[in-house]
């Protein structure tokens, strides 16, 4: 069939732009946005009134929004870079910056480049992180204090929608614990940024190292020193299409005792009978687990990754709770009404102390 009737759509060209307002009382001001058009119909959404004489703004950059391996990235991880190096960020996207500092956090994001030696983050944790942590660290010490449960890793579940800060208080559970090998699968590799930049950007956590695909290899990592280890299920437990065993560049990944798996994002995954034997064994095949789109089948030829712990991250884990994954005191609650009822009783500073508090 022709395709003339249907011509393509134009693609989208994604970018970051930034602008400032004319008006002397936002002057050091910048305002950093992402869109998938020009950045002048952009920025001109937001000026809606049209008046005479001199536009109340003024475009000072537009750069595209692509990495070097060809994902996109947007203007939330521009954000991110910006606070991790320092910069003020009064409200919302504005951030009392110059030009060439945005250019450098695009620059950094695009690369996957983050200077170490540069932390700047020091926030704290807020008080449901606070809970959220010392609920679980409680329940993993309980459960290895107990000699029925040797041998036998434990398992937590965060039932906390977005804004709760998972991947910060994610860190700070594993300092608790005193754990040094940490590892991470999710099945958005996209998230990865953010879990880079809260470990190599926050003072807390500055004798830890990160490892991922095209950084920090294992081989490179001080093994001394604690590290995290980021990847995608598809990659860390996908086949070898000529052998059909693991990939050998994860051998090491799969030969590793781990102090936690964290599963992030959670709820995107296919946890099917075969997938989730690849890490608990003992009474796997009388549960039951949803279903979903994600990896495939695995046989008994995949090694087993090994840990003494395991943590569960998502905002919607409806169907692991209702199927009876989780017990009451295997999960942690933070919905969106506890979000609100929190807001509503703050009583310290606007916003709460964290990087990105999402509750301006």
């Amino acid at each position: 069939m022709s395709n003339d009737f249907f011509p393509p759509r134009p693609a989208s060209r994604p970018a970051i732009y930034a602008y400032e307002d004319t008006n002397p009382q936002y002057a050091g001001l910048l305002k950093v946005g992402y869109t998938t058009v020009d950045a002048q119909s952009r920025v001109a959404q937001q000026y809606p009134t049209r008046r005479p004489g001199r536009l109340p703004y003024r475009i000072v950059l537009e750069e595209p929004a692509m990495r070097n391996d060809g994902t996109v990235f947007t203007d939330h991880d521009v954000h991110r870079m910006l606070r991790v190096n320092g910069v003020k960020n009064p409200e919302g996207e504005w951030f009392r910056c110059t030009v060439a500092q945005v250019k450098a956090a695009i620059i950094a994001v695009r690369t996957g480049q983050l200077n170490e030696e540069n932390r700047s983050l020091d926030f704290t944790m807020r008080p449901e992180q606070v809970e959220a942590v010392e609920k679980t660290a409680a329940y993993f010490d309980s459960w290895r204090k107990d000699q029925g449960n040797r041998n036998k890793p434990s398992r937590f579940l965060w039932n906390a929608k977005m804004r709760f800060g998972k991947t910060f208080a994610a860190y700070q559970l594993a300092k608790k614990m005193g754990w040094r090998k940490v590892l991470v699968l999710t099945f958005k590799p996209a998230v990865q940024s953010a879990w880079e930049e809260d470990l190599k950007g926050h003072l807390d956590f500055s004798k830890w190292q990160f490892i991922k695909p095209g950084g920090l290899t294992y081989e490179q990592a001080n093994k001394k020193k604690p590290f995290v280890c980021f990847g995608s299920f598809q990659d860390y437990l996908g086949r070898n299409p000529s052998t059909g065993g693991i990939k050998t560049k994860n051998e090491w990944v799969h030969s590793t005792h781990w102090d936690c798996v964290i599963f992030d994002e959670y709820h995107y995954g296919a946890w099917r009978e075969n997938a989730k034997e690849l890490f608990e064994s003992e009474d796997e095949k009388e549960r039951k687990f949803a279903e979903g789109e994600g990896i495939a089948d695995f046989d008994e030829e995949i090694i087993p990754i090994t840990t003494g712990a395991y943590l569960y991250l998502s905002g919607t884990p409806f169907r692991a709770i209702a199927s009876g994954e989780f017990i009451e005191e295997q999960i942690y609650n933070w919905t969106y009404s506890d979000e609100q009822r929190a807001k509503r009783d703050w009583t310290g500073q606007k916003n709460p102390p964290l990087r990105c508090p999402g509750w301006c």
